[in-house]
């Protein structure tokens, strides 16, 4: 059984991460070893980056997929929820044989599922999900604030903050931004002088 999450969607810029993990359900000490996994939304950086050393080290298996700021631009946020949820699937070394999902249902795959709301607080396989996929992000928006410096990236890592948005009216858009969303179409239509 793969446990599934996303990251990223009601961001700004940046991709939409999805996470896949297979946890060993059977092992005995398991929920002892990942007893502070949860909701990552729940957790602080730190706790996060640690929670996600133990899933790695624990799990039989786990992969991350993404869907572009184009591709989310392009297919809408929902769509490449989907997609990258596919991708982390097919990434798995071990193929599942059932899917717990939080919150929607994958039509794109011929698996099993289980559809779970909020299944980030109630699943341990969909909260190991979250806390790898949210990790993975934020990782690799720290590394854009890199390349893209001015933004912010590596503080708010991509979402809607204020400081964001004074970055967008200083600096106007970059590739990572999703001109679809209403900020940043603001921005394009407004660009800086």
């Amino acid at each position: 059984m793969a446990g599934l999450d996303e990251a990223g969607r009601g961001a700004w810029a940046g991709p939409l991460s999805a996470a896949a993990v297979i946890l060993p359900l059977r092992l005995p000490g398991l929920p002892a070893a990942l007893a502070k996994v949860r909701d990552s939304k729940q957790m602080t950086p730190r706790q996060r980056a640690l929670a996600a050393g133990k899933i790695r080290t624990v799990a039989v298996a786990w992969s991350v997929g993404c869907a572009s700021a184009l591709e989310v631009d392009r297919i809408g946020p929902l769509r490449a929820t989907r997609l990258a949820m596919i991708r982390a699937v097919i990434g798995l070394p071990i193929p599942p044989d059932h899917l717990m999902i939080d919150h929607l249902l994958l039509p794109e795959s011929h698996l099993p599922q289980t559809a779970i709301t909020h299944g980030d607080a109630l699943s341990l396989s969909i909260a190991a999900a979250s806390v790898i996929a949210k990790t993975w992000r934020d990782e690799l928006m720290i590394a854009m604030d890199r390349t893209y410096p001015g933004y912010g990236f590596a503080r708010h890592k991509g979402y809607g903050t204020g400081n964001h948005a004074e970055g967008l009216a200083r600096l106007g858009v970059c590739p990572e931004h999703r001109r679809s969303y209403a900020p940043i179409r603001h921005a394009v239509e407004n660009p800086p002088v």
